[in-house]
């Protein structure tokens, strides 16, 4: 409600494509405006993952800085997954960002190239040979990417240090997609290296990889599309939930923060 202009964010989701919304819309009740941006699998879009140009994500971006209803002068970029990679590379390439959260993200380009005028950022390799499969049949992925600080893969690690706004990184200590804490501590250690403001970084024991907005079901294993079997996300239900909670009240503080300059008010209007 209100006249605005409103802070404002744009939204994405991971590999599972489409167009998950719910996320944004619960963030315009608490006054922000957002856009929940499809990357892959919906309408006209590539029905695969195979690469992705940032003229794309360029677009989007530029909408939302000209955008009547939008509060400049930067927007805030929200990305869970593969959207949190994205969102990373949005910030390092790309003008008008204030502020950047992750949900599990990584600071490597993971599952496509990328690519952006002359600049291509291959995905971080992976070797299958490191899945677990259990008597389930579910695999467990959390070692099947390589490390992006050694050999080749080093070029896939995306260079946050050219960003020019905050980070918070969301980090489900339980994660079993992949190591979402260990990017998190090298995303750090880059930027402080560069003389970049020390990101924040929000820990939570036995969360798993599906952090979503507070009372969401846990997701504690569902099919990986780029992966084509379905994997365990991690969690232990009760603290998994205690993180989805306090997760969200930590971005939307974030986002107030550095988009509109003010100190976050706890109310709140689920």
């Amino acid at each position: 409600s209100g006249n605005g202009p409103f802070p404002g964010i744009i939204d994405l989701y991971g590999t599972g494509g489409g167009l998950p919304e719910y996320r944004a819309c619960l963030l315009a009740n608490h006054g922000f405006a957002v856009l929940a941006l499809a990357f892959y699998s919906y309408e006209d879009l590539p029905k695969g993952m195979k690469e992705f140009h940032l003229e794309y994500f360029e677009e989007a971006v530029n909408y939302m800085l000209q955008h009547t209803q939008v509060k400049g002068p930067g927007i805030g970029l929200l990305g869970h997954s593969k959207g949190g990679d994205l969102c990373v590379s949005m910030a390092s390439f790309l003008k008008g960002i204030a502020a950047t959260a992750l949900i599990n993200g990584s600071v490597a380009n993971v599952g496509a190239v990328l690519r952006y005028k002359d600049i291509t950022i291959p995905p971080l390799g992976s070797n299958p040979k490191r899945v677990k499969v259990g008597k389930s049949g579910i695999a467990d992925i959390i070692d099947a990417l390589n490390n992006p600080l050694e050999g080749p893969d080093r070029q896939s690690f995306i260079p946050l240090e050219k960003a020019e706004c905050c980070f918070l990184f969301i980090v489900g200590q339980d994660d079993h997609n992949w190591k979402s804490e260990f990017f998190a501590v090298e995303g750090s250690k880059r930027l402080q290296a560069h003389g970049k403001e020390k990101p924040e970084i929000v820990c939570y024991p036995g969360a798993g990889h599906y952090i979503e907005p507070p009372f969401f079901p846990m997701c504690a294993a569902s099919m990986h599309l780029l992966f084509g079997k379905p994997v365990m996300w991690g969690g232990e239900p009760k603290a998994h939930c205690e993180a989805q909670i306090d997760a969200w009240q930590q971005i939307q503080a974030f986002f107030r923060k550095h988009l509109t300059g003010k100190p976050s008010g706890t109310s709140s209007k689920l």
